[in-house]
């Protein structure tokens, strides 16, 4: 077996459909197939069984995964290390990014990152920031990007801070939600976003939304307050400034302030210091330096 061999193993392992694996191996369905089959003869073991529904682990399967992944994880570890010795940033950087930071802020980064590193790599992972925080707990990711304020001991560097907005076609201030029988549009979200959204609410007003409605994204719940449908509370982040006839209001605390809420970036220690971390860290660094000083 090769290397190729190892991360077929392993994306199989992860993916349990022939279909989805093959995509992300850039294969026809039956060449992994073939692949697979002439694996399983070198080993003289069936490591996976077939079903219309997908593929399923078996006991000589999760034996041979699992040293497939130990294989992997050591050559990628040989491989940083060798890093260390040259100049040139190589390998792969490993980011785990809260979603609505992956859609609106980091690709302008990454896209600057990539111009200055053409040799290294990059492997990011989206989602919620309880799960990016998981990710590297686990070392799963060199880095993760994640909302709000961190439970973290080790380095983490301040991003940016946005503010939070009513955003709706009809309400023109904060009081007139005391009236409206209009929807609250909400994205399923991290609990702490939820939790300081219902914290706010409850500060300010006695009676609850008299309509709800829950979608799985934030883009689709901007489009539907976009549009009318009923108001929403959004970061910044998300705003362009194209949105054309709607109204924006910031949200205000009790201390009369606004409403904001914090992007970090945090790793441990030791990912910090490989070289291609240490690259992305420059470049992050570089653009909240333009952020700054942009009228």
């Amino acid at each position: 077996m090769n290397r190729s061999d190892y991360r077929l193993l392993v994306i199989l392992a992860q993916e349990m459909n022939m279909r989805k694996a093959a995509d992300r191996l850039f294969v026809s369905q039956p060449a992994l197939s073939q692949r697979l089959q002439s694996i399983e003869k070198e080993w003289q073991q069936q490591l996976f069984l077939r079903s219309q529904k997908g593929v399923t682990l078996t006991p000589a399967g999760e034996v041979v995964v699992q040293m497939a992944k130990e294989i992997l994880a050591k050559e990628e570890s040989i491989s940083e290390q060798l890093q260390l010795m040259d100049s040139k940033v190589y390998g792969t950087l490993k980011i785990a990014c809260a979603s609505i930071v992956g859609q609106n802020w980091l690709p302008k980064v990454l896209k600057s990152f990539v111009e200055a590193n053409p040799q290294a790599r990059i492997s990011l992972i989206t989602g919620w920031s309880s799960e990016i925080l998981q990710a590297v707990y686990d070392g799963e990711v060199h880095v993760g990007i994640i909302r709000g304020t961190p439970d973290w001991k080790g380095p983490k560097m301040h991003l940016f801070q946005d503010q939070l907005y009513l955003v709706d076609k009809e309400i023109e201030r904060l009081e007139d939600l005391n009236k409206t029988t209009r929807p609250f549009i909400q994205f399923k979200s991290d609990s702490t976003y939820y939790q300081e959204i219902q914290d706010w609410w409850n500060k300010h007003f006695k009676i609850s939304p008299r309509q709800n409605i829950l979608v799985d994204q934030i883009e689709t719940c901007k489009q539907m307050a976009l549009n009318g449908i009923g108001y929403a509370i959004l970061p910044s982040i998300t705003l362009t400034g194209a949105e054309g006839d709607i109204h924006k209001i910031p949200l205000q605390s009790e201390e009369d302030s606004t409403l904001k809420r914090d992007t970090w970036l945090l790793g441990y220690q030791s990912s910090f210091e490989l070289p291609q971390v240490e690259a992305f860290s420059k470049v992050v660094q570089e653009y909240l330096d333009e952020m700054t000083i942009e009228p």
